[in-house]
């Protein structure tokens, strides 16, 4: 299991903080999300998949597929675990998801708590490796590269975040040339 702190990039306000564990199973990747952020930076609007959630306080994992396309998955997830996922080689080209696909991901919301004037949340997911193109492989054997995102883009005070630099003068976190290796992070990236 890697353990990845995300970091702030475009925006000053230091007292959102997200802590992510990932561990690669053998059919599914498992992602664990806990957050702490004020409640200027929390919003909790969407209520299905395929809505717009990261106009919502939103933590998103963004995932290579193994299909040597070249093209990624984005998972994205409000602190209800309303999902949006989609895929494709760049921002404008993406195939959103079926219902059936949605509903394949696993997904295990905290209800959202008060502590010392902060909200925390958290939130598990399970992603199955048929959605990254796998069909039969083991995943623990396949390097898994991309990036960990956190933004809540209509909130108060929006914000984004990554595990890995985005090296991009505005937020954009569908750059595929920023993703790093998940099994083996280089944290000099």
């Amino acid at each position: 299991m890697q353990v990845f702190p995300l970091k702030h990039k475009w925006n000053k306000i230091v007292s959102v903080s997200v802590g992510v564990s990932v561990e690669i199973c053998e059919t599914y990747i498992a992602v664990d999300f806990a957050v702490r952020e004020p409640p200027s930076c929390f919003r909790q609007t969407k209520e299905r998949d395929g809505e717009a959630v990261w106009e919502d306080s939103c933590v998103e994992i963004f995932l290579g597929m193994f299909d040597r396309s070249g093209r990624y998955v984005n998972f994205e997830f409000n602190s209800k675990g309303v999902c949006y996922a989609a895929r494709g080689k760049d921002r404008q080209n993406r195939t959103e998801f079926s219902q059936d696909e949605y509903a394949s991901v696993t997904r295990k919301p905290s209800k959202v708590s008060t502590e010392g004037g902060f909200l925390r949340w958290t939130l598990a997911v399970q992603i199955p490796r048929e959605l990254l193109g796998i069909t039969n492989n083991d995943l623990r054997a396949c390097q898994i590269e991309g990036n960990i995102y956190k933004c809540a883009d209509l909130a108060d005070e929006p914000h984004w975040l990554s595990a890995f630099p985005v090296e991009t003068k505005e937020p954009d976190f569908h750059r595929p040339e920023f993703f790093n290796d998940l099994n083996h992070p280089s944290w000099n990236s």
